[in-house]
């Protein structure tokens, strides 16, 4: 009845051989064939510049005639909802809508809500009537979602060759391992590109930000108000999306836990070739891959899910400020143990996480770097392993086919009164051929170990470590062995007598 449609009808009806037969031979000429078609076809007017479906006469009928159709199924069900609390629309046993592009879910959708067998139904409601959500409100949940896990643009980028090639890039959602992804959002639509970091820390950033939060001058953070922040993080199995995580803040707690999450990780890390030291922040996707297990070739095994999983819970830990699970310290040891690599910067940063945050006895708090100071028997046990490496390294040289840690590491972080006893003894065979090789690198070597050893004898090491205390042994290893390579008197001997 509209006379915005006239020119449309007529194009159907009345002027059908110069409208759409006529149109339909161009199609075929001009448009992909069916496999590459995507989007709508839509019309508009030679002397308008709106599409009809957005013409305010259209769209107002077209919204009349849903409220209408509303109020009629409104009649038969009164039942409040469950998200807006009102009965404003029906809640009707229809599918709620598919949602595409979550990992692992199918390619032509998964259902947030369902129900499909009559375990999950109760009261005599029939399926997606259990849930209580309104009709307009499982529209809207089910757009906003799409829109959440879609929305992105394309970004060039310079590939390792130096050549630029165009990659979508997402701005609502983040990849949590191989099968899940994290989706955020904030209430007002307001930019958080500080959550980019995470990804992607750079130091003088991360100082600018810590430092903005700490000394209360919010003019450095560019984007943050006082709104809610929302994320939620999902996983597909077949039809069905499933919810692992759900967090809602306000920006400002939001931005002092991310300053804490830094504070937490930083860890000191040598580089070898500027021999300078300096704190590194892990990505969340680094500490998360650390703990990833490796097949027989060297390669991340694709059938292993915990990085998901890890992700996912270190990035509740990081907004809510919480303590992450202790499994995750049970796995990352493992993998400091199997790993060729031992304890990596990455691995040292989650271990300080996991055993600070959960140390609520207020005990030994491990730091950035090796401090002096009152230190627990498993860290100096850590220290003590790397200065035993230290030696064997001096008296052998780097090409060892299976060094002290690669065949007593595991071995001295479950029964270390065991295998110090075999270690020191291994060690005096260690210093008796540097003596004779390097004795000015064995008097240095041997003060090390001496005051590494001050107070603690091979028969006072325990006879086990508990779980903290193992990740308290690794995070010494690694603070101790961060340290010698940065020791340029250490460097100097070695080099001195290298080359008499």
């Amino acid at each position: 009845d509209l006379k915005e449609l006239n020119p449309i009808l007529k194009f159907y009806e009345k002027n059908k051989i110069q409208g759409l037969d006529k149109a339909l031979v161009q199609f075929e000429k001009d448009i992909p064939n069916e496999k590459d078609r995507k989007g709508n076809i839509v019309f508009r007017l030679f002397h308008s510049n709106i599409y009809v479906h957005e013409e305010l006469a259209v769209r107002q009928a077209i919204i009349d005639k849903y409220e209408n159709e509303q109020k009629k199924l409104l009649s038969q069900s009164k039942m409040l909802c469950s998200v807006c609390g009102k009965s404003d629309y029906p809640v009707q046993d229809i599918p709620h809508g598919m949602v595409k592009r979550v990992p692992n879910g199918q390619p032509s959708g998964s259902a947030l809500v369902s129900y499909d067998k009559s375990a999950f139904m109760s009261y005599s409601l029939k399926g997606n009537e259990n849930s209580s959500i309104c009709i307009n409100c499982a529209k809207t949940y089910v757009e906003g979602l799409k829109w959440l896990l879609e929305n992105g643009n394309s970004v060039s980028i310079e590939d390792k060759k130096g050549k630029e090639k165009e990659v979508f890039r997402y701005t609502n959602r983040k990849k949590f391992g191989s099968d899940s992804a994290m989706v955020f959002w904030t209430r007002k639509n307001i930019p958080v590109e500080e959550i980019d970091l995470l990804e992607d820390p750079n130091s003088e950033d991360v100082a600018n930000l810590i430092h903005s939060v700490v000394s209360g001058n919010l003019s450095n953070a560019k984007y943050f108000k006082e709104d809610q922040f929302y994320s939620c993080t999902l996983s597909g199995s077949s039809a069905r999306i499933m919810v692992r995580d759900w967090i809602e803040t306000s920006l400002s707690d939001f931005r002092k836990s991310i300053v804490q999450w830094f504070k937490d990780i930083a860890i000191s890390r040598s580089n070898y070739d500027l021999k300078e030291t300096g704190i590194y922040y892990p990505r969340l996707y680094d500490l998360a891959i650390s703990c990833k297990r490796k097949n027989q070739k060297g390669e991340y095994d694709n059938r292993d899910v915990s990085d998901s999983r890890i992700q996912t819970y270190l990035w509740n830990a990081a907004l809510r400020r919480v303590a992450p699970p202790l499994w995750i310290l049970t796995s990352v040891l493992k993998r400091s143990q199997l790993d060729k690599k031992g304890v990596t910067p990455e691995r040292a940063a989650l271990i300080k996480l996991i055993l600070n945050r959960n140390n609520q006895k207020g005990g030994f708090m491990i730091q950035e770097k090796l401090e002096d100071g009152d230190k627990p028997v498993a860290y100096v046990c850590g220290q003590v392993f790397a200065a035993l490496e230290s030696v064997q390294r001096a008296a052998l040289g780097k090409k060892l086919n299976a060094g002290i840690r690669e065949r007593y590491f595991t071995f001295a972080m479950t029964s270390p009164s065991l295998a110090f006893g075999q270690l020191f003894s291994l060690s005096s065979k260690h210093f008796t051929k540097l003596k004779t090789d390097k004795p000015g690198l064995a008097i240095y070597l041997d003060k090390g170990l001496q005051e590494l050893c001050q107070g603690i004898k091979v028969e006072d090491f325990p006879i086990t470590f508990k779980l903290e205390e193992k990740g308290q042994f690794a995070i010494g290893y690694y603070h101790q062995k961060n340290n010698w390579k940065k020791d340029s008197k250490l460097t100097e001997i070695m080099e001195e007598e290298d080359n008499e």
